[in-house]
């Protein structure tokens, strides 16, 4: 019976031990997690897991861009596990760590792009323009700030959700809600984690390209089963014996004081080429100092016309209710004639051309353009400029709102029937209202873009200030 006893007691010893490693004992799989881990473990369960069961009740692209979106959480995810064990990289090594969240990154945008015909245009928009928050392990000082001006730019589509659904489809309206929560949990998260920058292991090994943490699944799944023993430690290099040989060689040198020159050898002068320039004239190999760096050009393209293929097709066609202005480039003579109150236009990417839009129209969108003219008659909902630069749009007719977004060098020319149009403008520049004369000419007003902000007690009160000069 003593024997059993004592049998049972080493045993249990044995499973301490096992069960001190992380996640490596069923209940106790979280002790060996890092805490800002299990936290982030948290944020999955909880925003994240709302958001992606509202999306699949959407359907369709919200659906699937709902699971890139999970996927590149979950490369995050591996990062930060990794980062809980290793000490921090050296510069490229850690870059090479970005790269699965920069490919997933790129997987989302490239899904609104090649969708851009969806009726959930707006749902791909805000989680395009907001999905870079997930670099912020790479924004030290501040990565709480970067998550939020991500955050700031799907604003603009979720209003316009908002605006759409607001009083038609309470499902739409909690999509906005639980995806925006992800960012404001995550900025939370960083606040109280990772405030200036991703946080790393301290006594771990460094972390390099290669190296691969320990597979920790989230709370409540199952652990997976110890792997091999880490392979035996390089033998050490005695390079740093070496070196402290050869600084207490070069002090020795140093302490002899005026005896140091002692070694060198006289040059006489009919050994300097200033004074005996036939010196100058003797053949006999020039040495040199090593060739200056120069980055190695890139292979050039086998096939030059595969660079080509990828260039868009140009579109200017009518798909349901929506005229496609599409990746025009110098045409000047772009007319949209047969219109009617329910159509849109959607122009996108379209440089150094000119469109005129006849008839009364429901609404117009210019997104990404350069370099465009817009002239249209009537417009009953709202014209919008996004993510362009030196546009110009004429109104001929009414129109009751005129939107500017991101976009740097817009001349918006009004008629007489739309000075009581409301222009609202984000994070542009250089914009100009042209406002008609008696004698047919504009005078032209620029949009204010320097504020100034004081609190006034209660509140804060916002007043255009003229630039000084």
């Amino acid at each position: 019976m003593e024997r059993l006893v004592e049998r049972l007691e080493k045993a249990v010893e044995r499973l301490e031990t096992v069960c001190q490693g992380p996640g490596m004992c069923g209940d106790g799989s979280s002790k060996g997690v890092a805490q800002y881990v299990q936290a982030f473990d948290a944020l999955l369960a909880g925003p994240v897991a709302e958001y992606i069961k509202i999306s699949k009740e959407v359907g369709g692209d919200v659906q699937k861009h709902a699971e890139m979106v999970h996927a590149g959480l979950m490369s995050e995810r591996a990062l930060l596990v990794m980062a809980s064990q290793h000490q921090q990289p050296t510069e490229n090594a850690f870059s090479s760590l970005l790269k699965p969240i920069s490919e997933q990154i790129q997987v989302v945008q490239n899904f609104r792009e090649k969708n851009r015909g969806s009726k959930l245009f707006n749902h791909l928009s805000a989680v395009s323009e907001s999905i870079p928050a997930l670099g912020w392990v790479a924004m030290a000082p501040k990565p709480g700030p970067y998550v939020k001006e991500m955050t700031d730019a799907a604003m603009f589509y979720t209003n316009r959700i908002l605006k759409e659904y607001k009083d038609v489809d309470k499902k739409q309206v909690d999509w906005v809600k639980a995806y925006l929560s992800i960012w404001t949990e995550l900025q939370a998260y960083i606040k109280e984690y990772h405030t200036t920058g991703l946080t790393w292991n301290k006594t771990g090994p460094v972390a390099t390209e290669g190296a691969k943490s320990p597979s920790i699944p989230p709370a409540g799944a199952a652990p997976p089963p110890p792997g091999p023993p880490p392979p035996p430690a390089p033998a050490p290099v005695s390079s740093s014996t070496d070196d402290s040989a050869s600084r207490s060689a070069l002090f020795a040198q140093i302490n002899r004081g005026e005896g140091i020159t002692s070694g060198l050898r006289h040059v006489s002068d009919d050994m300097k080429t200033h004074k005996n320039p036939a010196l100058k004239n003797q053949g006999g190999p020039v040495r040199s100092g090593p060739k200056p760096f120069t980055a190695p050009k890139p292979a050039c393209n086998a096939n030059p016309a595969q660079k080509t293929s990828l260039k868009a097709p140009a579109l200017l066609e009518l798909e349901g209710k929506k005229w496609r202005v599409e990746n025009q480039e110098n045409a000047t003579n772009l007319v949209i004639s047969d219109t009617e109150l329910k159509q849109v236009a959607y122009v996108f990417k379209c440089t150094n051309s000119t469109l005129q839009i006849k008839g009364k129209i429901n609404s117009i969108t210019l997104d990404n353009c350069k370099k465009l003219g817009l002239v249209f008659d009537d417009v009953v909902g709202i014209v919008e400029i996004i993510n362009s630069r030196d546009v110009k749009v004429q109104v001929m007719g009414k129109v009751p709102t005129i939107s500017i977004n991101k976009t740097d060098g817009c001349h918006v020319y009004l008629s007489k029937n739309s000075l009581d149009c409301e222009i609202v403008s984000a994070k542009s520049s250089e914009m100009n209202v042209l406002i008609p004369t008696e004698g047919g000419d504009f005078t032209e007003f620029p949009v204010p873009e320097q504020f100034k902000t004081v609190w006034n007690g209660q509140k804060l009160v916002t007043t255009v200030t003229e630039i000084a000069g």
